[in-house]
C-alpha cells in the first residue's frame, strides 16, 4: 500500500484503531478544521468516525478543506469514510440550529436534530468485492428522509440483515460502520 493520510482531531475525526493504521503502511495525518491536505501523492484518505457534528462551525469554515476532499473524490481518489467521516462527505447536516454544509461528496444530509436523534448499535458484517468486513455501529445520527440503498447487504452479529447502508460512489466506500483490522 502506498502513503494513507488519516483525517485526525481529538473529537472530529477520533475512532482510530491502532490495528487498522498498522495495515494502512505509510501514514499522515491531518486535521481537518485546520489544516488543507495535500492529496496529490495519497493513494487512500480514510476518514474515520467522530462527532463532526459537534465542530460543525470548525468545519464549515474549513471551505478550503472541504473542496479538496471533493476534488478528490470526483477525480477518483480512494477514500474510506466511516461514521463522522461519512458525515463530513454528505452534503450538510442538519442540527437544531441549523443546516451546516460539508464536503457535498455524497447527495445525503444528516440530522442531528435531537428529536431525530436514534441509537443505532451493534456488530457489523458485509461483503464487498469478495472481500469480508467487520465493524461496530455506534451513533444517534440519521439519514434525512429516505436511509440510501445499500450497494451490498449488511447483517449484525447474529447474521440477521440491518438496514446500514454501505454507499459507494466513484472509489468512495462509505458507511456508519467502523471498521476494524480492514485489509484493502
Amino acid at each position: 500500500m502506498g502513503k494513507t493520510l488519516i483525517a485526525r482531531n481529538d473529537e472530529s475525526f477520533s475512532f482510530l484503531y491502532q490495528e487498522t493504521i498498522d495495515t494502512l503502511g505509510q501514514v499522515d495525518f491531518f486535521d481537518p478544521e485546520t489544516e488543507v491536505p495535500c492529496l496529490d501523492a495519497v493513494d487512500l484518505l480514510y476518514l474515520p468516525g467522530g462527532y463532526p457534528e459537534k465542530h460543525l462551525e470548525a468545519l464549515v469554515k474549513a471551505e478550503t478543506t472541504r473542496w479538496v476532499i471533493k476534488d478528490y473524490a470526483e477525480r477518483g481518489g480512494r477514500i474510506i469514510a466511516e461514521c463522522g467521516g461519512m458525515m463530513y462527505l454528505c452534503e450538510a447536516i442538519v442540527t437544531d440550529a441549523g443546516e451546516y454544509p460539508m464536503c457535498g461528496v455524497l447527495p445525503y444530509k444528516i440530522t442531528a436534530r435531537q428529536a431525530d436523534r436514534k441509537l443505532s448499535l451493534g456488530y457489523r458484517r458485509f461483503v464487498l468485492d469478495g472481500k469480508e468486513y467487520r465493524g461496530h455501529e455506534f451513533h444517534y445520527t440519521q439519514f434525512l428522509g429516505d436511509t440510501p440503498q445499500s450497494v451490498t447487504p449488511v447483517y449484525n452479529a447474529k447474521g440477521e440483515p440491518v438496514d446500514t447502508p454501505v454507499i459507494r460512489y466513484k472509489n468512495v466506500l462509505a458507511s456508519y460502520t467502523h471498521l476494524y483490522n480492514f485489509k484493502l
